[in-house]
């Protein structure tokens, strides 16, 4: 049953609306949710846009399909030494925290996969030998699904962080009525980078342990970050009632209830979106949609 709790909110809301769909754990059904609510969102009238943040293993383009309209780099700075005004006096070692710069006798070397791009060591240096360069580390690509403003981003094979390509999908979005970011799972910097400075964080989850288990560890990542969230409950009639029960006493509103249903499964193996082909489905997502705050209405 649907808890009636009302969803927290940090802040008064505007007409415009951000939706992070995130979930402690993989394969709760996340991009099954984010995708389907766009779709639905964009067939009510609403201007909706859909960030898939989940650099690392994008798949929202499989079942929404988009006409990818643009392509660009995406790059993070990397510091670079001119050896000709270095002193190897060791300050930008010093000043960085993540070990990613080291003076080594008469010589700098630069650990791009532990550089955050801070600009520290640039700061750092007295004698002005350090400046930052671009390095891609990833592909941003912007289209249209329908009606639905499409941006994606994919973290080049062997590129250590994603937070950078992530920042960089989100810098890329366009005003819109609802935005709908399709997280990375887990509760990590790229996921805690992806819902930062969202409305609402909805936790995709299931009815077993570990769906509980991973649910408490998303819970607590989003109120450390003092954001507003509530839960989907996907495939609640396969498990047991012990999420239900733990939401009623966290006073975390289940804003939907979604039963296994086969049709939807194979609708997702042949890349379709489940609203378009399970009725009910449709159905529980537009409840859905009306029962997120007032600043997803129109």
């Amino acid at each position: 049953m649907i808890a009636d709790v009302e969803v927290p909110c940090t802040k008064v809301l505007s007409r415009s609306m951000k939706i992070a769909i995130a979930s402690g754990k993989g394969g709760t059904g996340k991009t099954t949710v984010a995708t389907n609510l766009a779709q639905v969102a964009a067939t009510d009238g609403r201007a909706v846009a859909y960030l898939d943040c989940d650099v690392e293993e994008p798949n929202g383009h499989l079942f929404l399909k988009p006409t990818i309209e643009r392509k660009q780099s995406i790059d993070k700075l990397l510091p670079m030494v001119d050896p000709d005004r270095c002193t190897f006096c060791g300050r930008c070692s010093q000043a960085c925290r993540y070990g990613a710069i080291a003076c080594v006798g008469k010589q700098v070397l630069v650990f791009a996969e532990l550089c955050h791009s801070c600009g520290g060591c640039v700061l750092a240096c007295p004698a002005d030998a350090l400046r930052e360069v671009p390095k891609p580390i990833g592909e941003l690509r912007l289209g249209m699904a329908g009606p639905i403003r499409f941006i994606e981003g994919r973290l080049n094979v062997g590129e250590a962080m994603s937070p950078p390509a992530i920042r960089a999908v989100k810098a890329a979005s366009a005003e819109a009525d609802l935005t709908i970011l399709d997280c990375p799972p887990g509760t990590s910097c790229p996921v805690i980078e992806s819902i930062r400075g969202s409305d609402l964080v909805l936790l995709v989850t299931e009815p077993t342990p570990f769906g509980l288990h991973d649910l408490k560890l998303a819970v607590e990542m989003v109120r450390a970050l003092k954001l507003s969230l509530a839960v989907v409950l996907n495939r609640c009639d396969i498990g047991d009632d012990q999420v239900c029960q733990y939401c009623t006493s966290q006073r975390i509103a289940i804003l939907a209830e979604i039963a296994d249903d086969r049709a939807v499964a194979e609708a997702y193996s042949r890349g379709q979106l489940a609203c378009a082909a399970v009725a009910s489905f449709a159905g529980h997502i537009r409840s859905l949609l009306n029962r997120l705050p007032n600043g997803a209405a129109r």
